[in-house]
């Protein structure tokens, strides 16, 4: 079911100003959502700022070259938000809103959601949701529409960015002719796709394309080579000379083996525990396995956040997956 703009519209017309939030670790589709809604609204004359609890990667900083992100704690302290309205955009859970989570609990300012993944906490907020969007940038272009925004290059480099990353660079089920006609509608504005591919990736460091391969390495198959493993330990990084998010996407490697259909990777987080991340281009839905340990996002990609060692954390995920993969084949 989409979303419906007209009430959206009607309840951005009460407020003046906005800060907007995202998830931690911020990706592509958070980043641009929030930039390109940003712009959305000083365009009609809203005051806007946008604060996140972790610092974007340094590889998406060339998607906020202004440096008008901020973060919770280096920029602003959680006393000094004051705003009419916080919107929550590309999550809907507790989980995922980091130290900002608590400056939203004690706001007495209105929220709006706007994401598209399936499942929600509740947020106390103004929920605008479209699960069958292929990315929370796409949800954003229609908002501009709705509020009668013409789309600029400022703004569609980021969108197109969120849109193109979200899709696996228009590789993934999601995508419809929707999705490409509002492709269309971003170069239009300006948007030049093979620069925004090279400051996405090929600007790789030395570390990175190290870590890439370590990932590589301790990649293992299991059951008739249709689910792929693989992990990578806190330590790594400094080993390796990378950083934490140069394993964005390195999941996506393990599913151009011959016949895999679903991969999981296990990547230690700097503060303890493993962030998971699932994906599938068969019939296993991550979103129903990545719900199984606090997480969530849609059938062909998902996450979540397990403490313990990677021994603990493997022998809590691993039986899971391996049997929804079962399932998902009809061995079960």
């Amino acid at each position: 079911m989409g979303v419906n703009w007209k009430a959206f519209k009607d309840q951005i017309s009460y407020y003046n100003s906005f800060v907007l939030v995202s998830h931690i670790r911020p990706d592509c589709d958070a980043l641009g959502s929030e930039l390109g809604m940003a712009e959305v609204l000083r365009t009609v004359g809203k005051t806007v700022r946008i604060i996140n609890a972790h610092r974007t990667p340094e590889a998406l900083q060339f998607l906020d070259p202004a440096g008008n992100i901020e973060v919770l704690g280096d920029d602003v302290d959680p006393e000094d938000i004051a705003t009419d309205c916080l919107m929550i955009l590309d999550t809907s859970a507790w989980a995922q809103l980091g130290d900002m989570g608590d400056v939203i609990r004690s706001s007495r300012a209105d929220k709006i959601v706007i994401d598209h993944h399936v499942g929600e906490d509740d947020l106390n907020a103004t929920m605008y949701k479209d699960y069958q969007a292929e990315a929370t940038g796409h949800l954003v272009v229609q908002a501009a529409d709705a509020l009668g925004v013409p789309l600029t290059r400022s703004m569609s480099v980021p969108l197109f960015t969120a849109i193109a990353t979200d899709t696996g660079w228009f590789r993934f089920g999601s995508v419809t002719a929707e999705t490409y006609r509002t492709i269309a509608r971003l170069i239009d504005a300006g948007v030049v796709p093979c620069e925004v591919y090279g400051d996405l990736y090929e600007r790789d460091s030395l570390g990175r394309v190290r870590l890439r391969g370590l990932v590589l390495s301790r990649t293992k198959a299991e059951i008739d080579g249709t689910l792929m493993h693989t992990y990578v330990e806190k330590e790594d990084f400094e080993a390796m000379g990378a950083a934490p998010n140069d394993t964005e996407d390195a999941i996506n490697l393990t599913l151009k083996v011959k016949g895999a259909q679903a991969a999981v990777i296990f990547v230690g987080q700097l503060r303890g525990g493993f962030k998971l991340s699932f994906r599938s281009q068969g019939e296993m839905d991550c979103n129903e396995v990545a719900q199984q340990f606090g997480g969530g996002g849609h059938k062909a990609a998902a996450g979540a956040f397990v403490e313990g060692t990677l021994d603990e954390v493997q022998g809590r995920v691993l039986p899971v997956v391996r049997e929804a993969m079962r399932v998902a084949l009809g061995q079960a």
